[in-house]
């Protein structure tokens, strides 16, 4: 019987397994990293597409208010009462104020309460001074631009007082279909607005000017009530103290009881729109500051989320050299007055939603805004500079 011999089979040697695993695991390994750059890659521009898409929103919402600062408004802006307290502004009508320094500054003659179209609020910007550990310097500005709102035109309504004492205004709307006709409608009016008055009285022109109308007083109110739609109560004790006595009041307006015959009364919503930053309170979902925006005497709602910081420089005529002095973060405090306002420099910080500092993205924007309907000084004028 013959028996078969047993053939070996060759295999790998253990030195080879060693060698083939190591190379392996290198390739694994590879790829892995290759793998998380890029997805690290697609995080980071993911953050960054978000935190612009915020940033860039955020400035053209404040472009489109600043560009309008001064509209509407007597050149140089407006004297508010001064007889009682102080009138505000980024306030709401439960009494809570978004930004530290609220009240409206001084004219150019030193009188307190003076509206202009643009308030700059250097190192204002942060509601209830909370800190933002991010913000570079701590320095965070706030700004409001006031200006008439013409969405809601109240040229299609006549108003009347019936008393220089009364708070109640009365307002019938003329017949005009192109022009709205109840001042509750979508977009009307509403408790914590404010109305400006001008009285105009007939006169006659020079030349060729024939019959025009003198501007005679001005004066700015607090809705602090509409009990139907013929009606607007401007009661006194009002959250932003624009409803006082005595001058420059609406109370004033009146004169002695009785607007004279050949007088005319417009009106329009006045819009103080203040931008800020709000740290939301510790135990909420969001913790991240975010940029606000309030307007009169109403709730503040949110911009953009994770907006840092908020600064603001601006270019303002000098009325005693006739230049412009550029980039002045405080111009008020550098003597140089709000209504001589040309543009407005502003930059905006965000920061991506990861906090920490892991993986979060931060990036400044920068625009300006020029301010159209501020007053201006003629410089090339034969005598000596002139501002309006």
């Amino acid at each position: 019987m013959n028996m078969r011999s047993a053939k070996s089979q060759r295999g790998f040697t253990l030195l080879e397994l060693m060698v083939a695993s190591s190379i392996g695991l290198v390739v694994i390994f590879a790829m892995t990293m290759l793998f998380k750059v890029g997805m690290d890659a697609t995080l980071t521009v993911t953050q960054r597409a978000e935190t612009q898409q915020n940033m860039r929103a955020a400035i053209e919402l404040m472009t489109k208010d600043i560009s309008l600062a001064g509209s509407g408004l007597p050149s140089g802006g407006l004297q508010l009462p001064t007889g009682g307290t102080p009138s505000l502004f980024a306030c709401n009508q439960a009494g809570v104020c978004y930004v530290p320094a609220n009240t409206y500054p001084a004219s150019g003659t030193g009188v307190p309460n003076y509206m202009y179209g643009i308030l700059p609020g250097f190192n204002n910007g942060v509601q209830a001074a909370a800190v933002i550990p991010n913000a570079p310097g701590q320095i965070n500005d706030s700004v409001t631009s006031i200006y008439c709102d013409y969405n809601f035109p109240l040229t299609n309504f006549t108003f009347t007082f019936p008393s220089q004492t009364s708070s109640t205004v009365g307002l019938v709307a003329t017949p005009n279909p192109a022009l709205p006709t109840n001042i509750l409608a979508p977009g009307g009016l509403n408790t914590g607005d404010l109305v400006m008055f001008i009285v105009s009285t007939a006169g006659k022109g020079t030349g060729t000017q024939g019959t025009s109308s003198v501007q005679s007083a001005t004066a700015v109110g607090e809705i602090t009530g509409i009990p139907n739609n013929t009606t607007l109560n401007f009661a006194a004790g009002d959250a932003l103290n624009f409803n006082q006595v005595g001058p420059n009041s609406i109370a004033s307006l009146n004169g002695a009881g009785a607007l004279g015959a050949g007088t005319t009364l417009t009106a329009c919503r006045v819009n103080a729109v203040t931008y800020f930053l709000q740290v939301p309170p510790a135990g909420g979902t969001v913790q991240a500051p975010r940029l606000m925006r309030q307007v009169n005497g109403l709730n503040a709602v949110p911009v953009a989320d994770n907006i840092i910081n908020l600064q603001f420089t601006f270019d303002v005529i000098d009325s005693n050299l006739g230049i412009i002095s550029a980039n002045q973060a405080n111009p008020i405090a550098a003597g140089l007055s709000p209504a001589l306002i040309q543009k407005v420099n502003l930059w905006v910080m965000g920061e991506s939603l990861l906090t920490g500092g892991k993986k979060s993205q931060s990036m400044y924007l920068a625009s300006s805004v020029a301010a159209r309907n501020m007053s201006f000084c003629n410089s090339y004028s034969d005598s000596s500079t002139v501002c309006q």
